[in-house]
């Protein structure tokens, strides 16, 4: 199919690279007008963490284009440690690379949302958010997926009186130049998240994407508050 997303304007935080430059590429073949947000290399460029700059930007793209149909908060930043090493400044700035940047864009957008009338808002949790994964130093990292979980189910309670639907999608391991420095970094870890996986293969920035497109989809109109593993079956044993 083409054209699915055709007429939705939507907005994708972390587009300059890995799974948001995946989800802003398909986006736009599939039809939509898409906006990328990132601090280099995208359309417009933002912190996310900084609360006036991303209360101007989403009230400029909602002015400039009129309306704001999708909001995909693919941003994200962690600091992986083993707890004995982890600073509290490094958890404290995770849980900020990880809820508060999703928290302020969507607050910023949810009155262009709301005037959607039929909008979606697909937020990322992780495999990390279900189980641990054996090798890897993923504390903070999983405290904020976790905590994308459940604020990603009250927000599709949130937006059901104003048809604005909100979903999770929880990727497995994604091949990205983020996460290529921990396949380089142990040479074992590659071996260790295929052990968990039923499908022995990698995930890809457009495995995820072909998700999100659904969820921006109206063939997901009856799809809220769900979370959506793509992850090689690594968490259905």
């Amino acid at each position: 199919m083409s054209g699915r997303l055709a007429g939705k304007v939507a907005v994708v935080t972390g587009a300059a690279s890995g799974i948001g430059q995946g989800c802003a590429a398909m986006f736009r073949t599939e039809g939509a007008t898409v906006i990328g947000v990132d601090r280099e290399g995208a359309d417009r460029t933002c912190d996310l963490l900084d609360e006036a700059a991303v209360t101007a930007l989403f009230a400029d793209i909602g002015q400039v284009h009129g309306r704001i149909d999708v909001l995909v908060n693919a941003a994200a930043f962690a600091v992986f440690d083993w707890i004995e090493h982890l600073s509290y400044a490094d958890w404290k700035r995770t849980l900020a690379g990880e809820l508060d940047i999703v928290f302020l864009p969507t607050r910023a957008a949810w009155g262009w949302l709301k005037a959607s009338g039929r909008a979606s808002v697909i937020n990322f949790a992780s495999a990390n958010a279900r189980h641990a994964l054996e090798g890897s130093p993923a504390l903070a990292h999983c405290a904020g997926k976790g905590g994308i979980l459940a604020m990603t189910r009250q927000l599709a309670m949130e937006g059901g009186p104003h048809g604005i639907r909100a979903n999770t999608i929880a990727p497995g391991f994604i091949r990205t130049a983020a996460t290529e420095r921990h396949l380089a970094a142990d040479p074992t870890f590659a071996d260790q998240v295929l052990a968990k996986n039923m499908v022995k293969l990698l995930g890809e920035p457009h495995d995820i994407a072909f998700a999100a497109t659904w969820l921006a989809s109206d063939e997901a109109l009856y799809v809220t508050g769900a979370d959506i593993a793509v992850d090689g079956g690594a968490t259905a044993w």
